[in-house]
Order: C-alpha cells, then sequence, then structure tokens
C-alpha cells in the first residue's frame, strides 16, 4: 500500500504538523459552530458600530468569521485581513487581549493563511482611518491542510498590479472553490444567477403559471434531437434514459387541463463540448394554451427586460465592449428578410441547388450531405447572427428548419417560430 504521506508537498506536510500541536495544546481545530453576529460588509456599513473614544459608553461587541488572507505579524500586536461571504475586514489582535498562548503559540506559529477563524470585539477606526475590529478573542475553526493561491498586490507608478494571480481558466474552473476563495469578486456572478432565476420564477408566478416537475429519468428519450445518456434501472431491470429536454411532459400538463406550467430543468446531452454547450445544463420552458409565438414574443421581452431591471437596475448592459439595451419592444425580423439585408440574397422559395451556390458564392465550406435548412442555417449563422447585437427577434423560419412547429398563417413555406438574438447569439 502506497503511503499517503509520500503524495504531499511540503506545505501539506508542515500543516499537518501544525495541526497536531494545535490539537496538543488541546484546542480543538474543527469546533462545532462560532456566534457569527455581523458580517464584514455590515460592519464597514455600520458607523454606529464604531467605537467613541470621547465616551464611556461600552462599544457594541461583535462575532465575525472567516478566512484569514494576509497578516503582519508584530511583536506583541498584529494585524491580518479576514474575508467572510460578504468582503474583507482588518483585524487587530493584542497578546493581552486574547492571551499569551493563543497569541504567541496558536495565532503566530499554527495558524496560517486560508486557515477559518473567529474574532470577537468591538470596532474602531485606526490612525489611519481603516474601519477594523478589535479582537478581545481569537478562536481556530478550520485548520486548512492544503495552502491557497496568494496573488501579491502591489502600488507601482500609482497603480495596483497583482502578480501570481490565480488567473488559469481550466484550474479555475475544476477548483472553482479555490477561485471563489482567490477571487471574491466572483462570487457576484453566482448570486446574479440565483437572483435572475429567482426574479423569472416569481415573473411567472405572478402571471398565474404553475411551477412543476417532471421526470429526469424516462423509458423514452425526446422533445430534442441529441444523444441521451443511459443508466439502468436495478429494481425494474431496465434501460432508462436521463432526458434530453422536458418538452413532452409539459405539454401532457397542458393536455390535462393546466392553462400554463414552467418548469427549470436541468437536462443532459450526451454530444460535445464548447463554449456554449455543456453535456449537462439548466433550461427553463414553459407552456401556455391558448396563445401564439406573438404573444409569447412579447411575454419573453418583458420577463429579459424585468430581468435587466432586476439584477442591474437598468435596460442598458454593458456586455463585453458593447452596451445592450434589453428596453421592449425588440425589433421582429423574418429570417429571410435579415439574410437578404446583410447578403443580398433573397433565398424565399429558392431551391437546394440554388441556395447552395448562393453559399459557394459567399464561401462558406458546404457538401452534398446539407439540406435546404442546413443551407439556410449555415449562412444565417455566419452573416446575420453575428451583427446581432441588440435584442431581436428572428421570426418566420422556413419549414426545412422546422418542420414541427406551426405552419405559417399567411406565407407558404415559413412556420410561426422565433428566437431571441442578443450579442451575436
Amino acid at each position: 500500500m502506497t503511503d499517503r504521506t509520500t503524495e504531499l508537498s511540503e506545505q501539506e506536510e508542515l500543516r499537518l504538523q501544525k495541526l497536531k500541536e494545535i490539537r496538543d495544546m488541546g484546542v480543538n481545530p474543527y469546533p462545532y459552530s462560532f456566534d457569527v453576529t455581523h458580517t464584514s460588509k455590515k460592519i464597514l456599513e455600520t458607523p454606529e458600530l464604531l467605537k467613541d473614544e470621547e465616551s464611556d459608553v461600552e462599544p457594541e461587541r461583535v462575532g465575525i468569521a472567516g478566512q484569514i488572507m494576509t497578516r503582519r505579524i508584530m511583536g506583541k500586536a498584529s494585524f491580518f485581513n479576514l474575508q467572510d461571504a460578504e468582503g474583507t475586514i482588518q483585524v487587530y489582535i493584542k497578546r493581552d487581549d486574547v492571551g499569551v498562548d493563543t497569541y504567541n503559540t496558536l495565532f503566530k506559529k499554527l495558524v496560517d493563511i486560508g486557515d477559518l477563524v473567529g474574532v470577537k470585539g468591538f470596532v474602531f477606526r485606526t490612525r489611519t482611518g481603516e474601519i477594523t475590529v478589535h479582537a478581545e478573542s481569537f478562536e481556530l475553526l478550520t485548520k486548512t491542510v492544503r495552502p491557497i493561491p496568494t496573488p501579491k498586490e502591489v502600488v507601482e507608478d500609482g497603480e495596483k498590479k497583482i502578480y501570481d494571480a490565480f488567473s488559469d481558466k481550466e484550474l479555475r474552473y475544476r477548483q472553482r472553490y479555490v477561485d471563489l476563495i482567490v477571487n471574491p469578486e466572483i462570487r457576484d456572478v453566482f448570486r446574479k444567477r440565483s437572483q435572475l432565476i429567482q426574479t423569472m420564477r416569481n415573473f411567472m408566478i405572478d402571471k398565474g403559471y404553475l411551477e412543476v416537475e417532471t421526470p429526469i429519468l424516462q423509458p423514452i428519450y425526446g422533445g430534442a434531437s441529441a444523444r441521451p445518456f443511459m443508466t439502468h434501472h436495478n429494481a425494474l431491470d431496465m434501460e432508462l434514459y436521463m432526458r434530453i429536454a422536458n418538452e413532452l411532459y409539459l405539454k401532457r400538463l397542458i393536455v390535462g387541463g393546466f392553462d400554463g406550467v414552467f418548469e427549470f430543468a436541468k437536462d443532459f446531452r450526451n454530444e460535445g463540448m464548447s463554449r456554449f454547450h455543456n453535456p449537462e445544463f439548466t433550461q427553463v420552458e414553459m407552456y401556455v394554451a391558448y396563445k401564439d409565438y406573438n404573444w409569447m414574443m412579447d411575454f419573453v421581452e418583458e420577463i429579459i427586460e424585468q430581468v435587466a431591471l432586476v439584477l442591474h437596475g437598468s435596460t442598458e448592459v454593458k456586455v463585453g465592449d458593447n452596451v445592450i439595451d434589453f428596453k421592449r419592444p425588440w425589433p421582429r425580423v423574418p429570417m429571410f428578410e435579415a439574410i437578404k439585408k446583410e447578403t443580398g440574397h433573397d433565398l424565399y422559395k429558392r431551391s437546394r441547388d440554388e441556395i447552395a451556390a448562393v453559399a459557394k458564392e459567399l464561401h462558406l465550406d458546404i457538401d452534398d450531405s446539407m439540406g435546404t435548412g442546413k443551407l439556410i442555417d449555415e449562412i444565417f449563422g455566419e452573416f446575420v447572427e453575428p451583427k446581432l447585437i441588440q435584442p431581436t427577434f428572428i421570426i418566420d423560419y422556413p419549414v426545412e428548419l422546422s418542420p414541427l412547429a406551426k405552419k405559417h398563417r399567411t406565407t407558404d413555406g415559413l412556420v410561426e417560430r422565433f428566437e431571441g438574438v442578443v450579442n451575436g447569439k
């Protein structure tokens, strides 16, 4: 059997030794709880907590917990930055306040960057004006064995520069927990995602539609064209598929008599991967009785406008180099009109060979296996979609692209389908 310790780094070995010394001190390195009364953000935003040096009134005590991110070890007193879920705050710790053993041995020798600690004390302002927690007690809450990356910030020529940043994209996605510690601004992405979903959920519920759950394991998969993941049900001794879409079950609920249903669903497609496609993904689907695609476009632009207002306080949102305005109404452009505008070619009611000739003229890489719908989609994807920066509905698709959609009520060869396109996607 391989000795586990041979796989440890020098830093991990050192931390394990410190862990043993902490236990030998009679200190539990993984206590059961800590009474958190304030967050860093609340402390920084509540001036009433600051100790009044000219008053005899005892300041309010606070309890705060988080990770040690930086330390400035001095003699009988030191400073460290503590990071919690809402930000970072400075802590002042003094030997005479927390005790000799706690300060000299636990804090100075056995605690490391990345360890989780709890502090109780009062709030004051340092001579440099920084709001700080004066620790009257200090408790180790979690001794970490694996060190975290520690980017170094320096000021050069008046500008802040970061060295050894935790910036490798693959590593950040594989170790998202480390990314959240070292780059705490990423947490805002998680918060906004949750806020986005909750905004959409509340919007649909307020409109009177019912949120439901449908099966993930299905005997027959459907609702989309994709390769499924398979699994085996032992009790029934049968193969099942993880859903590629929740469409068919939602439609059955409409058949059963509901006027409108929706579901935030995890779907699974056993296919390729890219920046825009993941085998496991979340989507929301909604089905409403007695409505057409014009009503649904109104609904989509209304709910997206609401999301923008809740998340950003404005319908105008900066995405990369573009400022995108989600204010409704959005333009509604028939697909063939959009293609004609960008390429000069009218493809409506043109034969497959004629469209293939246009694609070759436009220097697209095509082959004989591509049908009419695929050729039109390639032309649209290359010449139209990337130019649609502001929110736009592309409507009235050729039947070859969407043979199961509802036949267009006035124009032969088209179906009543729409897609919202924004920022070239």
